[in-house]
């Protein structure tokens, strides 16, 4: 028997209140487990995490703290004064000697990272022992690869950057964006200008970055809608220039994506990413940004706390520019990247490698695991765990991703906190 219009509507709106009462419940419970969180003191910080400790907590510089292997500069060289003079050096060092490159690519042997301040006892304590294993990875202590040059960018040495390098973007960079957005647009200007691996703090390495690019992630694939062939043959030369990793892997043809809260169903993530300096899809990316802050200013907008970071400078604009860039440069579809066909894997296109879900996120629960694979498996490279400090609850967002997942409605109902 149908129920009347009324009454329906009447249970649906009971279904929902009861849903947001169930995630206030779960998001206040987590939130006391996070408050419990071990603090350490600092002789713990310094007998347990001595790198971080040594290259980051107590390091004296101008920007953030580094660390160059010594056989990278010249004992004649002047030691750097700031965070940007001892990358533009680390930077020009690794591109001038093909062994301090990611293997089959151009990429500098860089890592990248970033947070408002250095000084440790001010992290998530969570995060410290994954800051100390990709310093392990730059120091050389546990494994067997070429070390790298390892940046710990604070708020002043983004601040050295953007005026070294965008600074007719500076003043929309701090009066139109958000923390978290200005991170995000850091992060691919710091491997546009630079080169090198980015990766938040947040996330734990599995494998060297060294090793991230193998001979079979290169080798040709072809779409089997257009039949068109990608990928490289020679992998004794150097193909790649850029490397993202898949963060939504769905069927094109259903809702799936945006109902899991997704603006594209083969969307990339950008908790980490590299590239050699000067990539044009990261240039498509500020190409971008700078329209769409030049049609908010002139709509009135201002282009402010309305936006959602997600969509503006987050994983939909760095998979939009990218995407852009292939179709423009080759005519790429992009939706044969998909690996929900092919059990999952890299897929070269022109130069940028895209790693399937397993690479950058592995590890994925049962729902919206999208052929994710455990962060036991070859493919991982890193594992992100979600420790972001600009998340916050608000009610009518989380109806909205409520009422999107369990009815397959309200898509286009707000993402964005306070709005």
């Amino acid at each position: 028997m149908l129920l009347p219009h009324s009454l329906f509507r009447r249970r649906l709106r009971l279904i929902l209140v009861a849903g947001l009462a169930s995630t206030a419940a779960l998001w206040i419970l987590s939130g006391r487990r996070e408050d419990s969180s071990p603090r350490f003191d600092a002789r713990e910080l310094k007998e347990q995490y001595p790198l971080v400790w040594k290259h980051i907590h107590s390091f004296d510089g101008i920007g953030g703290a580094w660390y160059i292997p010594p056989d990278w500069i010249p004992s004649t060289h002047p030691p750097p004064r700031t965070i940007l003079d001892a990358a533009l050096v680390a930077s020009k060092a690794a591109l001038s000697h093909p062994e301090r490159q990611l293997a089959y690519s151009h990429i500098p042997l860089l890592m990248h990272q970033t947070s408002a301040s250095s000084k440790i006892n001010t992290w998530k304590p969570e995060v410290i022992p994954w800051v100390e294993q990709w310093l392990q990875y730059a120091v050389s202590l546990e494994n067997n690869t070429a070390p790298m040059a390892y940046f710990f960018w604070d708020d002043e040495g983004i601040t050295l950057f953007m005026d070294e390098y965008e600074r007719d973007f500076t003043s929309d960079f701090n009066s139109v964006f958000t923390p978290v957005e200005r991170a995000d647009i850091f992060r691919v200007l710091t491997c546009r200008y630079l080169g090198g691996v980015y990766a938040d703090i947040d996330t734990q390495p599995l494998r060297p970055p060294a090793t991230w690019i193998g001979p079979s992630d290169l080798t040709p694939w072809t779409d089997d809608l257009t039949n068109k062939t990608h990928g490289s043959d020679a992998t004794t030369t150097k193909p790649v220039n850029l490397i993202w990793g898949i963060e939504a892997d769905t069927d094109p043809a259903s809702n799936t994506y945006w109902r899991m809260g997704y603006t594209y169903p083969i969307q990339l993530t950008q908790w980490a990413l590299a590239s050699s300096p000067g990539h044009p899809a990261l240039g498509q990316f500020m190409d971008n940004l700078r329209a769409e802050v030049r049609l908010e200013k002139e709509a009135g907008g201002g282009g402010d706390s309305r936006a959602d970071p997600l969509t503006r400078t987050g994983p939909a604009a760095v998979t939009l520019a990218t995407m852009q860039w292939l179709e423009r440069e080759v005519n790429f579809r992009w939706n044969s990247l998909t690996g929900l066909k092919d059990g999952g894997r890299a897929k070269l296109v022109r130069d940028v490698l895209v790693l399937p879900i397993t690479g950058f996120s592995p590890g994925r629960g049962t729902y919206g695991n999208m052929g994710s694979k455990p962060i036991t498996h070859p493919d991982a490279r890193l594992v992100h765990h979600a420790l972001g400090s600009w998340k916050k609850f608000d009610w009518l967002v989380e109806y909205g991703k409520f009422c999107r997942t369990v009815f397959g409605l309200c898509r286009d109902w707000t993402k964005v906190v306070g709005s």
